[in-house]
């Protein structure tokens, strides 16, 4: 007799059924934070040294992130497998250092150890549990128990929502001590590099030109030694600036094409200059210069940079840098 076949599952339903527990274990997280969640940011604001994250199974998956997230956002963190802990990796944990241990039962074998070191050297310790009565939570410093909330797992037994909830545990946790050390967006660029992230922050100060190679000239300055200024310079255009260096105009290609039927090398650069050019602050995004540099009608691939604090005066700005289209192309600013 052959045995019946599993019944058929919508999937969508029970997608739907899986997003609805985690979504309402989420709410009933929000709603059970106390004052153990403020005493945990506390405890990581005092800490000198590295808040080391430790789990095991799917908590562990979750603690890299956790730690992971830490680091990114200004509290230097990592993470410290509790089974390798206890082959000698427990050597990376100072009494500099706090602990953060994060278990679904709290009873978890792997993490005695690393418990008992936490306790004899007495190194702060936050545990993360569901059960308020296991050894993780009554050993911690700082116990933030989980909500009871069933798995989404039709058994009850994959770690599901008790790992969604831990993991928003630890974002609250990272933001929450992001905002309380002021962490700023340039702090967070110097943390991110690479990747998008990081192009997305790179500012105008990052990639200008400054000092001798700013392309400058003087109002009176024959177009003759304008265009040896714009040659060893290689900008394709020129700043002209008057007697107090204030950018008054800008001598572009297209200036000298529009130009060249009329004596071009004896007029001066005053008379070839187009006046009140478009400027970048320093402190603006890169991304910011692009857009100024696409949203012309006609082509330009050179800005001057202007200081921060002049950007809105009344008089002409003091050109501090010079950025090109190509400079922002190379940091993979488009």
């Amino acid at each position: 007799m052959s045995r019946p076949g599993p019944k058929p599952v919508n999937d969508i339903d029970r997608a739907r059924s899986v997003l609805a527990l985690e979504s309402e274990a989420l709410k009933k997280l929000a709603d059970s934070l106390d004052e153990s969640f403020n005493a945990a940011v506390a405890l990581f604001m005092k800490t000198e040294g590295r808040v080391v994250v430790s789990g095991m199974g799917k908590s562990g998956h979750i603690a890299r992130k956790v730690a992971a997230t830490f680091a990114s956002t200004g509290t230097p963190a990592q993470f410290v497998h509790p089974a390798e802990a206890s082959h000698g990796d427990m050597g990376a944990i100072t009494g500099r250092d706090a602990v953060l241990v994060m278990s679904n039962s709290g009873e978890t074998r792997e993490i005695t150890d690393l418990l008992a070191h936490a306790r004899r050297y007495g190194i702060p310790l936050v545990g993360v549990a569901s059960v308020r009565a296991s050894m993780l939570i009554e050993s911690a410093d700082v116990g933030l128990v989980l909500p009871d909330v069933p798995e989404a797992c039709p058994m009850g037994l994959a770690p599901t929502t008790s790992t969604t909830m831990m993991l928003a545990l630890g974002d609250a946790l990272a933001v929450a001590l992001m905002e309380r050390r002021g962490f700023t967006r340039d702090e967070y660029r110097v943390l991110h590099p690479g990747g998008q992230l990081g192009k997305a922050l790179i500012r105008v100060s990052d990639l200008m030109h400054k000092g001798t190679e700013l392309p400058l000239v003087e109002p009176a300055m024959t177009m003759r030694d304008v265009l040896i200024e714009m040659t060893s310079k290689r900008f394709g255009c020129a700043g002209v600036v008057n007697a107090e260096g204030r950018l008054i105009g800008i001598i572009t290609d297209g200036d000298l094409r529009r130009h060249m039927a009329e004596g071009l090398l004896e007029k001066t650069a005053e008379r070839v200059m187009t006046p009140n050019p478009r400027t970048v602050r320093a402190g603006a995004l890169a991304a910011e210069a692009v857009g100024i540099m696409n949203n012309r009608g006609s082509l330009i691939t050179c800005l001057f940079v202007t200081d921060d604090t002049a950007a809105n005066a009344a008089e002409p700005p003091v050109p501090v840098g010079i950025i090109h289209v190509h400079d922002c192309l190379r940091a993979g600013v488009a």
